[in-house]
């Protein structure tokens, strides 16, 4: 099993930064890729971000330019580092762990509030 928490929501001002984590143990080396998902109220989730283990990322168009995803190994901690937000940003934020196209855990969730 592979257990996932996340952390790093909060509250920001249009135009700043939040960097988001999210911890991953137990069976760890199972893992093929991690995304991020977001889910505002009243909408559906979405797919936001992805990194395999090769490294390979993905971003949804909105996002680009303006989040990076990455990884730590050494820490088994994936990040979403997210800079210029905007208010369209703000939903609650999950990240998951697949193996190949399946996916194995989600996280808790944690809030990101873009407001002034």
């Amino acid at each position: 099993q592979v257990q996932l928490v996340e952390s790093g929501g909060g509250l920001v001002q249009p135009g700043g930064s939040l960097r988001l984590s999210c911890a991953a143990s137990g069976s760890i080396s199972i893992i093929y890729a991690m995304d991020w998902y977001r889910q505002a109220p009243g909408k559906q989730r979405e797919l936001v971000a992805s990194i395999t283990s090769g490294d390979d990322t993905y971003y949804v168009e909105s996002v680009k330019g303006r989040f990076t995803i990455s990884r730590d190994n050494a820490k088994n901690t994936m990040y979403l580092q997210m800079d210029s937000l905007k208010p369209e940003d703000t939903a609650v934020y999950y990240c998951n762990a697949r193996k190949t196209d399946i996916v194995i855990a989600w996280g808790q969730g944690t809030q990101v509030t873009v407001s002034s």
